[in-house]
């Protein structure tokens, strides 16, 4: 490969990235890396930074290691990049050159092992048409993939990695698809679980307690003991009643993601049902009968309904509560009864194995009492708001101050260019240079000169300005207990919205609760709940 042997670039950085977990069960990740060393030694380079994303897609920009060599770059702690291959840095040509344009404007040379970097016009254009050809070409494998998984389905082979619980899959054999064959243990099981839901009315937790008490554990689990949500998942499978859907189902991005966070290895974490006639039914051998089936599935939805707990409740520091172990606390309670707790989520995560947090639920409708308080007290202190009132008074004292003294600074920057104009007119006049050269020279000095002298009127007008009075303590009170009626007035909605922008974290126990966040009236503030009764179930 060619490089500028001009000017040696000396320090530079290198970035790897895989996709998927199988590249690096392959060890891709060791294989750029060796390539990007050598290719380094060959041309003498010394690497200071290497970044890398393992198992990020190249269809998302967001990813750490990426926004790390983006800004690094801003700020020039090296002078080149060095990438195996275009499509490392991104999948998409749009994505590649919008990072290469970025990496150019701030000044750094973006280098490739496989492929020279564009040096000019023609180079650029065909770097384009190889990274549009080779976006293309991915898209046609990916669609022959798509089209070649269909045929095999329409043809009845079984396309799976891992076959349902209750059967086992029996891979191709000669001119004969794969199958599925019934394993008569987990079958045994399998009817088991339907008839528990349908014909005794077993909630899921409560077939979760049953197999854990019979010894019966799921073919894959760390924990060694079945979920709710497995369990569910099994009920409403129509492969049990001989009917094994293909493409029922298609990945989208969640609009509503349970966490909302910079960075998703996962891009399409949510489902979507397609219309029943675009299923593809590949015949099974049935385990159970439609009518079981059927009976199960109106059972769960029953339970669902029916269950307290999934009744709608408001709990004010949702989301912002943790506990003392480290876990979030949920709130939990039965609709319209008094008591409503947050409870450590380890006592649901352990299910059904015992949690191995001990702290206790606090009561929910005390302690959002307490914190609102204390937040509203906050707020609407006359004492905070005055000390706030005496730092913006400061802050717009000290404004006016650094106006002065730019105004000065420029006043000073106009006597230094009219002396520099003065010089050229003397110069012009001792037929040093014609009319012309003269008006080149002093045009830009008076253009200057017109736009310092703006700026003056600008700020002067700005220091001049009324000045505001002082309020005094009785209308700094008075102002404080309006704040503090129109605070204790306001809806579930806007408090909840009120706390979720001014507390960072709570750490609670039945002792007491330890907030921290932002006020707007004062910078950072750390308290306790001042009743150390949150375990009290007397409703407020």
């Amino acid at each position: 490969m060619d490089i500028t042997k001009e000017k040696p670039i000396k320090l530079i950085a290198t970035y790897a990235r895989v996709s998927t977990s199988h590249q690096e069960e392959q060890q891709t990740i060791k294989n750029q890396e060796y390539s990007l060393k050598e290719f380094t030694q060959k041309n003498g380079y010394t690497i200071v930074e290497e970044y890398i994303d393992d198992g990020w897609s190249g269809d998302i920009l967001a990813r750490p290691a990426l926004d790390k060599l983006r800004q690094d770059a801003k700020n020039k702690v090296w002078e080149a990049i060095l990438i195996y291959d275009p499509d490392r840095l991104a999948r998409r040509y749009s994505y590649q050159e919008l990072i290469m344009d970025e990496l150019k404007e701030a000044g750094i040379e973006v280098l490739f092992v496989t492929v020279s970097s564009p040096k000019n016009s023609e180079d650029k254009i065909l770097y384009g048409v190889r990274g549009l050809f080779a976006e293309y070409e991915r898209a046609k494998i990916s669609e022959r993939f798509r089209l070649g998984k269909l045929r095999k389905v329409k043809e009845g082979h079984i396309l799976v990695s891992e076959p349902r619980y209750g059967y086992d899959y029996i891979p191709k054999q000669n001119d004969k698809h794969g199958y599925y064959k019934i394993n008569p243990e987990e079958a045994r099981v399998v009817k088991m679980i339907f008839s528990w839901v349908a014909n005794e009315g077993m909630t899921l937790r409560a077939v979760v307690r049953r197999l854990q008490k019979e010894g019966i554990k799921p073919r894959k689990s760390k924990r060694g003991v079945w979920s709710t949500s497995t369990l569910s998942t099994m009920l409403r499978n129509r492969t049990y009643i001989g009917e094994a859907c293909w493409g029922s189902s298609y990945a989208v991005v969640p609009d509503k993601p349970l966490k909302e966070q910079r960075y998703k290895k996962v891009k399409k974490t949510s489902r979507r049902k397609k219309p029943k006639e675009e299923w593809i039914i590949i015949p099974v051998p049935p385990i159970i009968t439609t009518e079981l089936f059927e009976k199960a599935r109106k059972q769960i939805e029953a339970n669902f309904a029916l269950c307290p707990r999934n009744k709608k409740n408001d709990y004010l520091l949702a989301g912002k509560i943790s506990c003392a172990c480290g876990r979030k606390r949920t709130g939990e309670g039965y609709a319209n009864k008094p008591n409503l707790y947050y409870r450590c989520s380890d006592r649901v995560l352990s299910f059904p194995l015992p949690p191995k947090c001990k702290e206790k639920g606090i009561n929910a409708i005390l302690a959002d009492k307490l914190v609102w308080q204390k937040i509203a007290g906050l707020m609407s202190s006359p004492e905070l708001m005055t000390a706030q009132v005496n730092r913006w008074f400061k802050e717009r004292q000290s404004k006016s101050k650094d106006v002065l003294v730019d105004v000065d600074a420029q006043k000073r920057q106009i006597e230094k260019l009219k002396k520099q104009e003065e010089r050229y007119n003397k110069a012009y006049g001792a037929g040093v240079f014609d009319l012309e050269q003269l008006k080149g020279y002093t045009t830009p000095i008076r253009e200057k000169i017109s736009q310092l002298e703006n700026q003056i009127r600008k700020a002067t007008s700005k220091g001049n300005q009324k000045q505001l009075a002082m309020p005094n303590k009785q209308e700094m009170k008075k102002f404080a207990n309006k704040t503090k009626e129109a605070l204790q007035g306001l809806d579930f909605t806007t408090k909840r919205s009120i706390i979720l922008n001014t507390i960072e974290k709570i750490v609670g126990t039945r002792r007491d609760l330890q907030i921290s966040g932002f006020i707007p009236i004062q910078q950072y503030a750390k308290f306790k709940t001042n009743s150390r009764n949150c375990w009290s179930t007397k409703r407020w």
